[in-house]
């Protein structure tokens, strides 16, 4: 008897765990070195790929390079694309143009980055810079 009555409660705790929306974030992601994005193109399979991110004002950033604005361009749900990012997904993101936080999110990627790519960084164009903001109920 306390068996089972200790396998239902078990049972709905982890149920209800799972159940738990994924929480927005972004401050607590600063060290996370990749985030990664999920993009459809029409009549296709969705399709994730890792980009580098920064937080300016516990906001989150991406820039995309030429083939990954490619693939945000041709999304069949552009703007909202899907992220994962610490184990987490989030399946309703807005990804926002910021054209006013192009420098700052720069220079910040180039102070997070300075190790692994400074050539990337700085030299390769960058179509889009993007806040990634979740939609309502968008976990």
């Amino acid at each position: 008897m306390r068996t089972a009555l200790a396998v239902l409660i078990l049972a709905a705790a982890v149920r209800s765990i799972a159940a738990e929306p994924s929480v927005w974030t972004p401050k607590a992601w600063a060290d996370e070195n990749t985030v990664e994005l999920r993009t459809t193109d029409p009549g296709a399979e969705p399709y994730w790929f890792p980009v580098w991110l920064v937080t300016v004002d516990d906001q989150l950033y991406v820039r995309l390079g030429s083939r990954a604005a490619g693939r945000f361009d041709r999304n069949v749900t552009k703007p909202i694309i899907g992220v994962r990012i610490a184990g987490k997904t989030f399946e309703r993101i807005r990804g926002v143009e910021a054209p006013d936080m192009v420098d700052k999110v720069q220079a910040a990627m180039a102070d997070k980055y300075w190790t692994q790519a400074d050539f990337v960084v700085r030299r390769i164009s960058h179509p889009y810079t993007l806040r990634l903001v979740p939609e309502e109920g968008g976990s």
